[in-house]
């Protein structure tokens, strides 16, 4: 069935106001970027101001985040929202939202004690079975309802105990709340982000204090709690020079974490959906009222992070177009396989996916062995062939790969979630950057049975915006706010193809890939 537009809609009347301008500083993994909206009760618009790259380093055998070119590409973002177009209308208010889980450390003077190091460093190998010696599994899931994942905060700082580093340390920043702090000079650690560290009960929204000292972690290095809505100070005079705003400029503390923020912009009519956050990772789940915290949802390797007005993000995450990322990143390099196959352009790239045969080839794309960088074509193809599958041979070939195991793994994501949760859906969100790729999208709708509506695209930086324009009385819950996002933003609606075919193929698929 062919896809369909939804033109937004003309809301109710309500007595008009002028729309205030809200700068959203949105941080990803490749690169990160300054978001100016206007926003009121009837409109939202949103416009880059600036984008600047995200590139880790790798010195001394660790991989680190460059923190400082971070804050420096928010500096010139947030000068570029003051003297673009518009500017006669002074920012109302500042958000900063990223990725979780990563952190900084600061001495007794509030200086930062080294870069923050990656994610995908290695130094957390092994140390999961470590804590586990000490809190069985069982009791660490049922406590904090996080999911395994070897990077999450609480085995970084397991992994870091013996370090002279975060001996020396008095504060623990996250990485949106250590750039709020060099905004505004105040200490804070918001929720939604907490949540994701492992140490979070997310039952209270409170630290675990037992977990935490079972297993050595000092919570007086997190400064207090905040919400998303509450104040974060005030712009520095410093940095009112720097970027040439005027001030007072005040900060507000956002859903934090870049998903968090993406599941507030779901631009959903109704509470029965499922949602689909994609982009370098894709995080499939559902919104819920409370966590779930048996075994079975332990060993389905479910998360439960807090979103916005005491949400739980139930959620699992999967790889998402990380795999496809760095399939392009080794194929650049490689100029005659580049130009050969078209690879220079990801338009190219993925209609030529579309015309190779389906399901042909599958990886379970929910797997860790994927999480490192280097040499991903390399990497599926074994895993191809140590299942008795044809390995991809071309980048196009590759690429359907992915996309196919992408959309497998989002129908079984969906479908666990709704079995987990005794919930049925009838519509998928898909939000993020995956909105925009067309065939991901149809793949996802065919493999799950289910309509699939994709936008916003921009969905991290608008739910960024909308909470600021709530915490300033300009919207009044998350449904007015869903609703505001499906009245101005542009979506698409991919309907499943829904013959017999289509789903035994899909079954098939399931069969031969095992989960990990």
């Amino acid at each position: 069935m062919p896809n369909l537009n939804l033109n937004p809609q003309p809301g109710q009347h309500r007595t008009p106001r002028s729309p205030h301008r809200f700068a959203a500083i949105d941080l990803g993994a490749s690169s990160g970027r300054v978001m100016v909206a206007e926003a009121g009760p009837d409109t939202l618009t949103l416009q880059e101001a600036h984008r600047f790259p995200n590139r880790p380093v790798r010195t001394a055998g660790t991989l680190h985040w460059d923190v400082l070119s971070l804050y420096a590409g928010i500096i010139d973002g947030l000068r570029a929202a003051g003297s673009g177009s518009g500017s006669a209308t002074p920012l109302t208010s500042i958000g900063i939202d990223g990725w979780a889980v990563d952190y900084g450390l600061l001495d007794a003077d509030g200086v930062l004690l080294g870069n923050p190091v990656h994610y995908r460093d290695s130094r957390t190998e092994g140390i999961a079975a470590k804590a586990w010696a000490t809190v069985p599994p069982i009791d660490l899931y049922a406590t904090t309802g996080i999911q395994y994942a070897p990077f999450n905060t609480l085995y970084q700082l397991i992994a870091a105990q013996e370090s002279a580093q975060l001996a020396s340390a008095r504060h623990l920043l996250l990485i949106p709340d250590l750039l709020t702090y060099w905004l505004t000079g105040e200490l804070g650690t918001e929720l939604t982000n907490a949540s994701t560290t492992q140490l979070v009960d997310p039952g209270t929204g409170d630290w675990s204090h037992e977990v935490a000292t079972l297993l050595g972690v000092d919570l007086g290095l997190f400064p207090p709690l905040r919400q998303p809505g509450a104040p974060a100070g005030h712009l520095l005079p410093q940095v009112l020079d720097d970027t040439g705003l005027a001030s007072p400029v005040p900060v507000t503390t956002v859903a934090s974490h870049d998903t968090a923020s993406a599941v507030a912009a779901v631009p959903a009519t109704t509470d029965d959906f499922a949602y689909i956050c994609t982009g370098t990772w894709s995080l499939a789940g559902l919104e819920l009222p409370a966590p779930i915290r048996t075994e079975e949802s332990r060993e389905a390797n479910f998360t439960n992070e807090l979103g916005i007005d005491g949400t739980v993000r139930y959620l699992r995450n999967i790889m998402g177009l990380w795999l496809l990322q760095e399939c392009q990143r080794t194929w650049e390099t490689t100029s005659t396989t580049s130009t050969a196959s078209g690879t220079g352009s990801l338009e190219a790239l993925l209609r030529e996916a579309a015309r190779s045969p389906a399901l042909r080839s599958l990886v379970d794309a929910a797997d860790p062995a994927f999480l490192p960088p280097d040499n991903m074509p390399h990497r599926i193809a074994q895993a191809c062939e140590a299942t008795g599958q044809p390995a991809p041979r071309t980048p196009a070939e590759t690429t359907r790969c992915i996309l196919d195991s992408l959309a497998l793994a989002h129908r079984r994501a969906i479908e666990d979630a709704q079995r987990l949760a005794d919930r049925t859906v009838d519509v998928i969100h898909i939000v993020g950057g995956g909105a925009r790729n067309a065939l991901l999208c149809q793949l996802t709708a065919d493999a799950c049975g289910l309509p699939v509506v994709a936008g916003p695209a921009e969905a991290a930086a608008l739910g960024n915006v909308l909470v600021q324009a709530r915490a300033q009385g300009l919207l009044r819950d998350r449904h007015e706010m869903r609703a505001l996002l499906a009245r101005t933003q542009q979506l698409t609606r991919y309907e499943p193809t829904g013959d017999t075919a289509s789903h035994a193929a899909w079954d098939e698929a399931s069969r031969r890939v095992p989960a990990a």
